[in-house]
């Protein structure tokens, strides 16, 4: 198997899903770090190079940044691309505050929206699909940070599959722009998550 099948209008696809796929990869954020044991913090991740640290402010930069494309907040104070690995303040009021911001902007958002602005290279997407990559972004460094501190997968079916509607062709350039490793080969039993994992770049059986 190599990429996802592209859905013809994926905005109409996830209109109906959207917000309860943000509110589930929020929480699968919030809930992981929560978990983090007290000598978890410098594991290394499945993200090359990066400890649990570090994805964790990657990931709440991003949150913040797509909450300031939306007119919520100041964005990230440092680039969430170059995470320095260390944390002032507990790393779980870090996540907290990012994950309320991005919720609060998406609130702004009505299904009547027809597309938004959003930090990506891509800028303005159709709105469904910019909330699903948001989520996309918290969920699947949940799963990072789950998979190098020994927790459950965050990840489910339902979530895996919206995500690779929105993501399929979106995450190209992104790709190309560094943000997520080659497609990993994938197997013809291969469920959502796993599909999803693989075309991120990502081993699922890690």
């Amino acid at each position: 198997m190599s990429n996802p099948r592209t859905v013809a209008d994926p905005a109409a696809a996830l209109a109906p899903v959207w917000r309860e796929v943000l509110i589930g990869s929020h929480r699968a954020l919030v809930d992981v770090v929560s978990g983090i044991g007290g000598d978890q913090w410098q594991l290394p991740t499945p993200c090359a190079d990066w400890t649990v640290t570090q994805v964790i402010q990657h990931a709440a930069g991003d949150q913040r940044a797509y909450a300031t494309a939306l007119g919520v907040g100041t964005g990230p104070d440092y680039d969430p691309f170059a995470p320095s690995g260390s944390i002032d303040g507990q790393p779980a009021t870090l996540v907290a505050t990012a994950v309320d911001e991005a919720a609060a902007a998406w609130e702004r958002v009505t299904d009547d929206t027809a597309a938004v602005p959003t930090p990506l290279p891509h800028g303005e997407l159709p709105a469904p699909v910019a909330a699903v990559m948001c989520g996309l972004d918290a969920a699947v460094h949940a799963w990072d940070v789950a998979v190098a501190t020994g927790q459950r997968s965050p990840l489910t079916e339902e979530m895996a599959e919206a995500f690779l509607i929105a993501a399929t062709g979106l995450v190209e350039p992104l790709r190309q722009w560094g943000a997520y490793a080659a497609v990993v080969a994938g197997e013809d039993t291969d469920t959502a998550v796993r599909r999803l994992l693989r075309y991120l770049g990502r081993d699922p059986r890690q």
